[in-house]
């Protein structure tokens, strides 16, 4: 099925507001349909179905697909590419806008699987992060430097609150790296599929509130130290923070970015015991 020749023909005019830079390789749709190990028993929700290419590669191997799509003009498009398929439910709303709660009562355990535009990958992701209570895993594109950011160690200049904060709830990896040629039209930078698997190798914390926190406060400004961080955020004397750094087991100087999940977890739990 040629993508570019159905856009065409339905006389489709791309939106640079919407990010809309569809995939057309069907090895590297299928790649990715493989990375988020759909199989028939997975239930799929998929955010930006394009032109329905990847949403294709995914209803020949899920149960079920449940696929988003803000662009009404792109409705004669996919009732072309999904025609043959009775297991995808297309909704033509703002994902961001949907009621979340009811989305996933109606949905169940599922897994994400998307192309997700630029403009709106990091909130897309952490609503998942932050608010899912039914999500198994998360598999998207995404622009390659937020991938690197995701998937980053402790101490790299990647490493930021977004990643500190994926850790509370999984293991993040970049699966594959994928050059700005395999999309249409081309964008000016490559992209990266990365991968979350919700539960597995997640930080344990008695509130994860108070971790988003902590971690919010620690990287508020990357110049400054963890320690006047902590001062600024939490409002306490640098006695304070001073103490809760030693309970914590952090050297005192130390800047957020050096911190792993594993120490943030600490630090929560000093924070928790100062009664903060």
């Amino acid at each position: 099925m040629e993508i570019r020749e159905i856009l065409s023909r339905h006389g489709f005019a791309f939106k640079k507001k919407f990010g809309q830079n569809f995939l057309t390789d069907p090895n590297l749709l299928d790649a990715i349909v493989s990375d988020a190990g759909v199989d028939e028993h997975t239930t799929v929700l998929e955010i930006g179905a394009g032109a329905g290419a990847l949403t294709r590669a995914l209803a020949k191997r899920a149960k079920r697909v449940v696929a988003f799509e803000i662009d009404e003009s792109l409705r004669p498009v996919l009732h072309e590419t999904l025609s043959e398929f009775q297991n995808v439910e297309l909704l033509f709303s703002d994902f961001e806008k949907c009621d979340f709660p009811a989305l996933e009562k109606k949905l169940g355990p599922y897994v994400v699987v998307a192309n997700l535009p630029y403009y709106i990958t990091t909130p897309v992701v952490m609503k998942f992060v932050e608010e899912s209570t039914q999500c198994r895993g998360i598999t998207v594109m995404v622009q390659e430097e937020v991938a690197l950011r995701f998937a980053a160690q402790a101490g790299t200049p990647d490493y930021g609150a977004v990643t500190a904060a994926i850790a509370l709830r999984g293991r993040c990896e970049l699966v594959r790296k994928v050059p700005r040629t395999l999309f249409y039209p081309r964008p000016n930078v490559d992209s990266a599929v990365v991968r979350v698997t919700f539960g597995e190798g997640n930080v344990a914390v008695s509130d994860a509130r108070a971790y988003r926190a902590a971690v919010r406060a620690a990287f508020s400004s990357r110049r400054k130290t963890l320690e006047n961080n902590l001062i600024a955020a939490f409002r306490i004397s640098r006695e304070e923070a001073k103490a809760i750094l030693a309970d914590a087991n952090v050297p005192e100087g130390v800047r957020g970015e050096t911190l792993s999940p594993a120490d943030f977890a600490r630090l929560v739990e000093a924070i928790s015991a100062h009664s903060l």
